[in-house]
């Protein structure tokens, strides 16, 4: 049985708070997605391509910070699993990565994410010289970002052992 901690997003609230509130509900619904699997189910390919439940919260992870961290705040340094040489690295996982371990990557990348979303304005233009984005595109974005592999973590769950999403 799955345990559901996920909190609604509010039914009438500012532009912010709204931004805010589905972009946590979908994030908390990418780690719902993935509770009960085992490492090595976690880490199994289901797909023809490298998606797997631990490999797209890895994405998550790093979009997370590529996004907030890199782009938004304009910070140096900050981890990544792609490179170059290897475009699809933080999809590589084996059944001995630790989806836990995973998990809290990944929740730990939506804290920093929110500490760096809560020093700007939405209209705010991202610090990265190569970002032309505000705030307010970049909660959007993410939204669509971590909407979308939660559907992509409901097709590869349900291939798994049949648990269904909403």
């Amino acid at each position: 049985m799955l345990t559901d901690n996920r909190i609604d997003p509010p039914d009438a609230a500012g532009e912010r708070e709204t931004l805010n509130g589905f972009l946590d509900y979908l994030r908390a619904s990418a780690v719902y997605k993935a509770q009960g699997l085992s490492d090595a189910d976690a880490a199994r390919r289901v797909l023809p391509s490298l998606t797997t439940v631990s490999g797209l919260l890895r994405h998550l992870a790093d979009v997370e910070r590529s996004w907030f961290r890199e782009r938004m705040d304009g910070q140096d340094g900050v981890p990544s699993r792609w490179s170059d040489e290897d475009p699809d690295g933080e999809f590589r996982v084996s059944e001995s990565d630790s989806l836990a371990g995973i998990i809290a990557d990944y929740e730990a990348a939506c804290a920093e994410s929110r500490e760096v979303a809560a020093r700007y304005a939405l209209d705010d233009v991202a610090r990265a010289e190569t970002c032309p984005h505000n705030l307010r595109w970049i909660l959007v974005h993410m939204v669509e970002e971590t909407g979308r592999h939660c559907g992509h973590l409901d097709v590869v769950r349900e291939l798994l052992d049949g648990v269904t999403g909403e």
